[in-house]
């Protein structure tokens, strides 16, 4: 993806300056939410190493496959509790908005927890 083309998580900067170098390791997201945006833009670039390397060690699947005819639109933040630069655990939740023959979207309260200082996606649960 261009650097300069705005990030897929709309938080209104370059991918380059937003999830770009978390993305590519450059550096760790500060918290739950920098971390939940980074992983909808690796749903939204087809980043399947990033989702499997940001996912916590005992939940993650052994392999991830995403459809390739699924495009992610948007992501809305709706409530985040804790999750800070300062706590070991934060919860998200959101709804990611997506196209594939009609538009769709998930609606998930995700957990995270951090593993050696960095966080992770521990689990989330599909709201209807």
């Amino acid at each position: 993806m261009d650097q300069s083309q705005p990030c897929p998580c709309k938080r209104g900067e370059p991918f380059g300056a937003c999830c770009g170098p978390v993305l590519a390791g450059e550096r760790s997201a500060a918290t739950a939410e920098a971390l939940m945006r980074s992983r909808y833009t690796a749903f939204a670039v087809g980043d399947i190493e990033y989702l499997l390397r940001s996912w916590h060690p005992r939940t993650r699947p052994k392999t991830l496959e995403l459809d390739p005819d699924q495009r992610w639109l948007f992501l809305e933040i709706l409530r985040t509790e804790r999750g800070g630069p300062f706590d070991d655990t934060g919860l998200v939740e959101f709804i990611a908005h997506y196209k594939t023959d009609r538009r769709g979207s998930l609606h998930e309260v995700s957990t995270f927890t951090r593993v050696d200082g960095g966080w992770v996606y521990l689990d989330g649960v599909i709201e209807p």
